[in-house]
């Protein structure tokens, strides 16, 4: 256990997050992209991916490529889920423009901290 306690944070954070498609399923059904098909599936990878991610952090042999491979989900979902929110009243569910504005930084932002423990 010599990584940083962020690093441990962070991989929580994801498999908290990957949990939670489970959980409730239907928030992360509601932002799924019209042209994209088979919704549960989509859902369901990306909550295991999640997971699998955030554990792999904690192991040092698959720090590097899970961290490599959570820098290249993040970017999916931005050109995905969160452009899809920001032009979708639907997949907004009410929440105002300005907050998925602030999404886009915080996705680089989130991505600058796990490229920050390679």
């Amino acid at each position: 256990m010599n990584e940083p306690l962020g690093l441990y944070v962070m991989a929580a954070i994801y498999v908290v997050a990957g949990v939670m498609h489970f959980i409730i399923p239907k928030v992360y059904l509601r932002v799924m992209p019209h042209y994209m098909s088979n919704h549960k599936f989509w859902v369901n990878i990306s909550g295991v991916a999640e997971v699998v991610l955030g554990i792999g952090l904690c192991i040092p042999q698959l720090k590097d490529i899970s961290i490599y491979l959570i820098i290249a989900m993040l970017i999916v979902f931005l050109v995905t889920i969160h452009l899809y929110m920001f032009t979708s009243e639907k997949a907004a569910a009410g929440i105002p423009k300005w907050i998925i504005i602030l999404r886009v930084p915080m996705q680089f932002g989130l991505m600058y901290w796990a490229w920050m423990y390679l």
